[in-house]
Protein backbone atom coordinates (compact mmCIF):
# COMPACT_ATOMS: atom_id res chain seq x y z
CA UNK A 1 0.00 0.00 0.00
CA UNK A 2 1.69 3.20 -0.88
CA UNK A 3 1.48 6.06 1.87
CA UNK A 4 -1.71 8.36 1.44
CA UNK A 5 -1.20 11.81 -0.39
CA UNK A 6 -3.67 14.47 -0.50
CA UNK A 7 -4.05 17.83 -3.28
CA UNK A 8 -5.98 21.00 -3.09
CA UNK A 9 -6.52 20.68 0.58
CA UNK A 10 -6.53 23.02 3.33
CA UNK A 11 -4.75 21.57 6.73
CA UNK A 12 -5.53 22.84 9.69
CA UNK A 13 -2.59 23.75 11.63
CA UNK A 14 -3.97 23.43 14.83
CA UNK A 15 -3.87 19.88 16.38
CA UNK A 16 -6.79 17.62 17.49
CA UNK A 17 -4.72 16.85 20.73
CA UNK A 18 -6.25 13.92 22.69
CA UNK A 19 -5.24 11.98 25.89
CA UNK A 20 -2.27 14.61 27.62
CA UNK A 21 -0.93 14.29 23.93
CA UNK A 22 -1.05 10.07 23.50
CA UNK A 23 -3.29 10.92 20.30
CA UNK A 24 -2.69 14.10 17.92
CA UNK A 25 -4.22 14.58 14.25
CA UNK A 26 -4.70 17.40 11.93
CA UNK A 27 -7.65 17.90 10.16
CA UNK A 28 -7.51 17.67 6.16
CA UNK A 29 -10.27 19.62 4.53
CA UNK A 30 -11.13 18.95 0.64
CA UNK A 31 -12.76 21.52 -1.72
CA UNK A 32 -15.96 19.93 -1.88
CA UNK A 33 -16.32 20.12 1.81
CA UNK A 34 -15.23 16.46 3.50
CA UNK A 35 -12.93 16.35 5.58
CA UNK A 36 -10.31 13.66 6.89
CA UNK A 37 -7.69 13.46 9.98
CA UNK A 38 -4.58 12.39 9.97
CA UNK A 39 -2.93 11.62 12.78
CA UNK A 40 -0.56 8.95 15.35
CA UNK A 41 -1.45 6.81 18.16
CA UNK A 42 1.38 6.13 20.69
CA UNK A 43 1.11 3.06 22.50
CA UNK A 44 -1.48 2.68 24.59
CA UNK A 45 -5.41 1.62 25.49
CA UNK A 46 -8.05 4.61 24.27
CA UNK A 47 -11.61 4.77 23.84
CA UNK A 48 -13.31 6.97 20.87
CA UNK A 49 -16.95 7.68 20.27
CA UNK A 50 -18.46 8.57 17.07
CA UNK A 51 -21.09 10.64 15.84
CA UNK A 52 -20.99 10.56 12.25
CA UNK A 53 -19.64 6.93 10.52
CA UNK A 54 -15.58 6.56 10.07
CA UNK A 55 -12.96 4.53 8.13
CA UNK A 56 -9.79 4.29 10.28
CA UNK A 57 -7.16 3.39 7.20
CA UNK A 58 -4.02 2.57 9.15
CA UNK A 59 -1.03 3.48 7.32
CA UNK A 60 2.29 2.77 9.57
CA UNK A 61 2.44 0.63 12.65
CA UNK A 62 -0.42 -1.76 14.20
CA UNK A 63 -3.34 -1.53 16.34
CA UNK A 64 -5.74 -3.94 18.20
CA UNK A 65 -9.58 -2.53 17.83
CA UNK A 66 -12.74 -3.76 19.23
CA UNK A 67 -15.86 -1.94 18.07
CA UNK A 68 -19.11 -1.26 20.53
CA UNK A 69 -21.41 -3.72 21.19
CA UNK A 70 -18.89 -6.42 20.18
CA UNK A 71 -16.57 -8.45 22.08
CA UNK A 72 -14.30 -9.43 19.08
CA UNK A 73 -10.73 -7.97 19.14
CA UNK A 74 -9.62 -7.05 15.66
CA UNK A 75 -5.90 -7.00 14.53
CA UNK A 76 -5.49 -3.99 12.47
CA UNK A 77 -1.72 -4.31 10.26
CA UNK A 78 -0.55 -1.22 8.41
CA UNK A 79 -2.20 -1.45 5.01
CA UNK A 80 -5.65 -2.48 6.64
CA UNK A 81 -8.75 -0.72 7.92
CA UNK A 82 -12.02 -0.79 9.93
CA UNK A 83 -15.22 0.61 10.39
CA UNK A 84 -17.12 2.29 13.13
CA UNK A 85 -21.00 2.97 12.31
CA UNK A 86 -22.48 6.40 13.63
CA UNK A 87 -23.00 7.47 17.24
CA UNK A 88 -21.10 4.19 17.92
CA UNK A 89 -17.34 3.78 19.14
CA UNK A 90 -14.43 1.45 19.40
CA UNK A 91 -11.77 0.97 22.01
CA UNK A 92 -7.94 1.14 20.25
CA UNK A 93 -4.69 -0.25 21.66
CA UNK A 94 -1.56 0.30 20.33
CA UNK A 95 0.90 -2.32 22.36
CA UNK A 96 4.19 -0.91 21.27
CA UNK A 97 5.79 2.16 19.33
CA UNK A 98 3.59 4.49 16.83
CA UNK A 99 0.53 3.65 15.39
CA UNK A 100 -0.19 6.16 11.98
CA UNK A 101 -3.83 6.56 10.85
CA UNK A 102 -5.93 8.84 8.22
CA UNK A 103 -9.79 8.68 9.41
CA UNK A 104 -12.36 9.28 6.49
CA UNK A 105 -15.91 10.50 7.42
CA UNK A 106 -18.66 8.49 5.43
CA UNK A 107 -21.60 9.06 4.66
CA UNK A 108 -24.35 7.17 7.04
Amino acid sequence: MSTPSFSNVTVDAKANIYFDGRVVSHTIRFADGSKKTAGLIYAGEYHFGTGAAERMEIIAGECKVVLDGTKDTLSIASGSHFDVAANSGFTITVAEGICEYVCSFLES
